[in-house]
């Protein structure tokens, strides 16, 4: 039973981790493009898109969940991101000669390329000029697929954490039970082995709500992030969008919070002979740039090398269009995948840290 269990569990997995790979082929036999694939599976887009099957007459059917669509153009236009889809698909030939096309509505008078809005011309179409489209654009305030990711994250998040205070606030002292018990030993790591450790035990608590805010929420998102293996995941936090909006709350805390020995050690840098001054003071004020930037470009390309290369693996089979690399190539992945849950901490922890750090040198006292 046990044996029959474990097998039912591997073909099982196989089968998931092989799905984004299928609902990209078209027709049987055709060999897939794994790398379209892939970009598919990491990028953003205005539909939630679950897979593809082919129809009874040949043609394509995509199974996907419209999302709203909110541009601002002359007025706020709301409507679902089906209507944009559902339109003309028109096909081109790009300066590379590669066969392209977009989605152009004419009622809505939109289009849409490589998940970018767009305004028709005229004559309902697109003017290309470098191989970019040059019809202007209007605000898209879209809630997109990973702006959804986010939203449901941040819900999640909350009834998690919630759940834990409700269990402080009824059992008082006592030894915490149900999700609290998973979570305090992480918020007391948080708190004696990043906050005091980096910031100091006198000024750690004003920025406790924001270090257990940025490490939760990257790691459920890292976490979250791991479906993109299968149909219809989001890839959030290799979004280097959210990346850059985290690295900046660091950045405007850190700015904020420091005081006059941290701007003394920027534009006066104790112990450098004033002729140096010159070159010092741009090389830290830099720094003070670059540290953020380090932290947005670890996050984003630590958790987007993982799916990339899930995807890779598994893209190995189609390429070679034969199954007896799947006993390399699956077993391989699936390694990857496992190591990927600790990476998802790991991301959350390092950003952490080192976001501790920078305020910790913000704040410190002059010794």
């Amino acid at each position: 039973m046990l044996n029959t269990t474990l097998k039912a569990f591997i073909w099982s997995l196989v089968l998931l981790v092989s799905a984004p790979v299928f609902s990209s082929s078209n027709e049987e036999g055709e060999k897939v493009d794994v790398n379209e694939m892939i970009m598919h599976h990491i990028k953003d887009a205005h539909e939630w898109h679950i897979l593809t099957l082919e129809g009874e007459d040949g043609h394509e059917k995509h199974i996907s969940v419209p999302l709203p669509i909110i541009l601002i153009d002359g007025g706020l236009k709301v409507f679902l991101s089906s209507e944009l889809y559902h339109g003309e698909h028109i096909e081109f030939t790009n300066e590379k000669g590669e066969h392209e096309h977009y989605v152009a509505n004419e009622e809505l008078g939109y289009a849409i390329y490589h998940e970018k809005i767009y305004k028709l011309n005229e004559a309902g179409l697109l003017d290309f000029h470098d191989g970019h489209p040059t019809n202007a654009k209007p605000l898209d305030f879209s809630i997109t697929k990973n702006v959804f990711a986010l939203i449901f994250s941040a819900i999640l998040l909350f009834v998690i954490l919630k759940a834990a205070v409700n269990t402080y606030k009824k059992d008082g002292l006592a030894p915490p039970k149900g999700l609290a018990k998973y979570i305090e030993p992480f918020v007391v790591y948080i708190r004696d082995d990043i906050a005091i450790a980096n910031i100091g035990e006198s000024k750690y608590k004003r920025f406790m709500p924001f270090l257990l805010t940025v490490f939760f929420f990257i790691w459920i998102n890292n976490l979250l992030g791991l479906i993109p293996v299968f149909p219809g995941g989001a890839n959030l936090t290799g979004n280097i969008s959210f990346t850059l909006v985290l690295a900046s709350f660091t950045l405007i805390l850190t700015v904020v919070s420091g005081n006059k020995h941290y701007w003394q050690h920027i534009f006066a840098t104790p112990g450098v002979p004033k002729a140096l001054l010159p070159i010092m003071i741009p090389v830290e004020f830099i720094g003070i740039f670059t540290k953020p930037f380090a932290l947005m470009i670890r996050l984003f390309a630590n958790i987007t090398a993982g799916h990339i290369i899930i995807l890779s693996l598994v893209g190995i089979i189609f390429t070679f269009q034969s199954a007896a690399w799947g006993f390399l190539s699956v077993p391989m992945a699936l390694f990857i995948n496992v190591l990927e849950l600790l990476v998802a901490f790991l991301q959350a922890f390092i950003f952490t840290m080192l976001s501790a750090l920078f305020i910790g040198a913000a704040v410190s006292e002059h010794h």
